[in-house]
């Protein structure tokens, strides 16, 4: 059998403006997260039908290390799963995208401020005490503390967050969300996908995805 062609986003528009806090709320199956991928050049769109575009330029054409760059420099992904390599520490973790970004001998140089930085990181989400713990030590809410930690190590001038509150309970989730909003106000764009109108109702505006569509508003 060939493979079949299917068309998850439809005609899909959304801009983001510098320092933007965007939340763009759907249900399962209603391409929101093919949206974040496209947004940071995991995925690639359909070249005849559509472009993603970043300060001018198009992620489409960007290719090998250029894409790789982007990617690492440029954004900060959060999941809904923590993706934290269980056999590292806590500190270990959030220091990761630090060391891919500087490569070997460049982090030999860094590696005592982009620790310090790490750690300054980690005390402001209140984890300072657990910087050599391992994620089995973790409850679900530091988890996503470190993924988040990790996220802005590299200091992105966007951060991409996918569910970033769907394994939590309401408590935490708050907690999660607070955070995002204080480092939002320090000038950070953000955009997250969810599918609840509560977690929705924190960002400075809720796009609707519907079908694969975007309805502002």
């Amino acid at each position: 059998m060939g493979a079949v062609r299917v068309e998850v986003l439809k005609g899909a528009s959304i801009e983001v403006r510098p320092g933007e806090w965007v939340a763009v709320l759907g249900s399962s199956g209603s391409g929101k997260s093919t949206l974040l991928h496209l947004l940071g050049a995991i995925d690639r769109p359909d070249p005849a039908g559509g472009s993603i575009r970043f300060e001018g330029v198009d992620l489409g054409r960007l290719a090998g290390r250029a894409r790789d760059r982007f990617r690492r420099d440029a954004v900060g992904f959060v999941f809904q799963f923590y993706h934290l390599l269980p056999e590292l520490s806590v500190l270990e973790n959030t220091l990761l995208p630090a060391r891919i970004q500087r490569g070997p001998v460049a982090w030999m140089l860094a590696r005592e401020s982009a620790r310090r930085h790490a750690r300054e990181l980690l005390e402001s989400f209140g984890l300072g005490h657990r910087l050599k713990h391992r994620p089995r030590e973790l409850s679900g809410g530091e988890c996503q503390r470190v993924a988040i930690a990790r996220a802005l190590v590299n200091r992105p001038k966007v951060l991409l967050a996918d569910e970033p509150t769907g394994n939590l309970d309401a408590r935490t989730g708050g907690e999660i969300l607070d955070l995002l909003a204080a480092r939002h106000r320090d000038g950070l764009t953000m955009v997250m996908v969810t599918h609840d109108a509560s977690v929705a109702a924190r960002a400075d505006r809720v796009v609707r995805l519907v079908d694969g569509r975007v309805q502002d508003g």
